[in-house]
């Protein structure tokens, strides 16, 4: 080979090859942003949406027209799963469970864990719709044991609900409402319990949906 020949082989093949590796090297990159945005936006126990997706959710469904509603629920005694079978079966509970919701059909546009054992629904719907789906999901938990590492659980749920009750309702509003009826349900022991406006008390409810 004359070396002029190869000299532009040598050449081309440094390119190809540094090409090569930039390509690798965006290609990680990418996978890691991908990982980053997912964890930023998905739950590490259950891998539902969470609380910052969930939010984004309802901003965006607020945002438009249609009706939609919110349905809060958490899982009666979860502490004393955690306290006498460890966190392994805690986390073993919340992941079935997770798994339940996210098998709830339309018109649920999103399921997902917001912190501890609690749990949220979007749906879109008017009130009769979000009722449904509510009770539906009270229904479902309750329905049969569900299988932990240490064997299977009776489990029940505090679910309260709302929908949107003026055009003007932030999802500070609307999961407040859902929290105080989720509440009203715990205490009333009704399982299910609607936002009646001017007579479910909000006071108990929290703002760390919004941290």
């Amino acid at each position: 080979m004359c070396p002029t020949l190869y000299v532009i082989v040598t050449t081309v093949g440094g390119i190809l090859a540094g090409l090569a590796l930039a390509g690798a090297l965006l290609w990680r990159q990418q996978q890691a942003l991908a990982a980053a945005r997912y964890e930023a936006t998905h739950d590490e126990v259950t891998g539902m949406p969470n609380r910052r997706l969930f939010l984004t959710h309802l901003r965006a469904a607020l945002a438009d027209t249609t009706p939609v509603g919110v349905v809060l629920l958490d899982l009666n005694r979860f502490k004393t799963v955690n306290d006498t079978l460890g966190h392994d079966a805690g986390n073993d509970l919340l992941d079935q469970i997770g798994r339940l919701l996210t098998r709830i059909p339309t018109p649920v546009r999103i399921a997902a864990r917001l912190s501890g054992d609690e749990f949220a629904l979007l749906v879109s719907g008017d009130r009769d719709d979000t009722a449904a789906v509510a009770h539906t999901v009270w229904q479902v938990i309750a329905a049969e044991p569900i299988r932990v590492v240490n064997g299977p659980l009776r489990v029940t749920a505090s679910v309260g609900y709302t929908h949107l009750h003026q055009p003007s309702a932030t999802p500070r509003q609307l999961l407040a409402q859902a929290d105080a009826a989720m509440y009203a349900a715990k205490h009333t022991g009704s399982g299910v319990c609607e936002y009646q406006p001017h007579r479910t008390p909000t006071a108990r409810s929290r703002d760390r949906h919004l941290r």
